[in-house]
């Protein structure tokens, strides 16, 4: 049955108290990041940071960016299901899901100028006389500023919605199928170049990370993480609003998220064997210690969602969730920080003002979903027994 076939409720302002001790400690967190930033403005990225000649790519770049992305993949993961394989039971959860995926994505283009030494610069990438258009460094680029665009259209009927502005939304709905098709199409091509950068890196990645699978493997790690997203931001809001959870959606994810999740492990170890890099998982070494943490985190969601009667579970859908967040994050780390070899002498760690950045912008997204969630139709509306 099409999306426009089924009653779903109708999307609703949630309203209620904005200002509460969890808000403002929030927004304290915000301030002090962005007090940090302008430190960083003023005097430099030395001031605040710890990287170097070795280490170019701090965690602001890492988290934010590659890791941030990944987790912002819940709005491409509902549009996958509801407009491309017409699973229209599934839309009530696209909204919620693409205003989480708006704030990471916005906050992991903005979290790039953090980061770049000439930020002043950062209009070249888009400029014809500038650009290196055979970079993979650009397409990510362009396809992420793109997206983010592309995102904003979809979730504007929310806006629309809110200001009673009837006749826009009815003349955006005409053409909305092209935005959400580029809302498809644009995540597919940089999350898999997420993992083409590192193909460029060559033999500085440790052999544990480094394979001509990479876009493969973060594409399908971004898409299960999307999954993971979803189910977590749902029990999280379920909590924290108060209201009820939607397990028979959930349920049906988590299937979708385990099949595909035991696809990519599957793929995961058989390239290791194919590259003849097995080995490197029994040395007793930092990379492979933080291998097996990795994969641990991989595996686990398939040992708790093994008995379809856990699926139904909520507690355990939570932490199958949060274990699956927890291996695209040691992923990406791993990948980009701990298999990285630049030689002897170079090491890296993130400084405290660089994490304080970090756990600001992550601040700024939840406190900008409870802010709009109160007062945009974003939330399905509870119907009363």
């Amino acid at each position: 049955m099409s999306a426009s076939n089924m009653h779903h409720p109708a999307p609703a302002p949630l309203g209620g108290k904005l200002v509460t001790p969890f808000t403002v400690i929030l927004a304290a967190l915000v301030v002090i990041a962005f007090v940090i930033l302008g430190i960083r403005f003023v005097y430099g990225i030395g001031a605040v940071t710890n990287v170097n000649d070795g280490y170019t790519w701090g965690i602001w770049v890492v988290y934010d960016v590659m890791i941030g992305s990944a987790f912002a993949c819940g709005g491409y993961t509902m549009a996958l299901l509801v407009y491309i394989f017409n699973k229209g039971e599934y839309h009530p959860m696209v909204r919620p899901a693409l205003l989480a995926s708006l704030f990471g994505y916005t906050l992991a283009g903005a979290s790039v100028i953090f980061d770049l030494g000439r930020y002043w610069n950062t209009w070249h990438m888009f400029w014809p006389g500038y650009a290196q258009v055979n970079s993979v460094m650009f397409e990510v680029a362009v396809c992420i500023t793109a997206y983010i665009f592309v995102m904003w259209i979809e979730f504007s009927p929310a806006f629309l919605e809110k200001f009673g502005l009837k006749d826009l939304k009815k003349k955006l709905n005409k053409v909305l199928f092209l935005i959400i098709a580029l809302g498809v199409l644009l995540p597919s091509m940089h999350q898999s170049s997420l993992g083409s950068l590192l193909i460029v890196f060559g033999y500085q990645i440790h052999p544990l990370w480094q394979t001509m699978l990479l876009p493969l493997l973060y594409l399908m790690t971004a898409v299960t993480i999307g999954f993971a997203i979803v189910i977590f931001e749902a029990c999280i809001s379920s909590s924290g609003f108060r209201r009820p959870l939607e397990m028979h959606l959930l349920t049906k994810i988590s299937r979708l998220m385990t099949g595909l999740l035991a696809v990519y492990v599957v793929v995961r170890f058989a390239d290791l064997a194919w590259r003849g890099a097995l080995g490197y998982m029994f040395e007793i070494s930092t990379e492979a210690f933080w291998f097996w943490i990795e994969m641990g985190l991989f595996i686990a969601p398939l040992a708790l969602l093994a008995n379809p009667a856990a699926r139904r579970n909520p507690a355990k859908l939570f932490i199958a969730a949060f274990c699956l967040l927890l291996a695209g994050f040691m992923l990406r780390i791993n990948s980009y920080l701990v298999g990285l070899e630049t030689g002897a002498g170079w090491h890296y760690f993130p400084s405290l003002p660089e994490i304080m950045v970090s756990i600001g912008m992550i601040a700024l997204e939840i406190l900008g979903y409870i802010v709009l969630v109160r007062y945009l139709p974003i939330l399905p509306k509870e119907e009363k027994a």
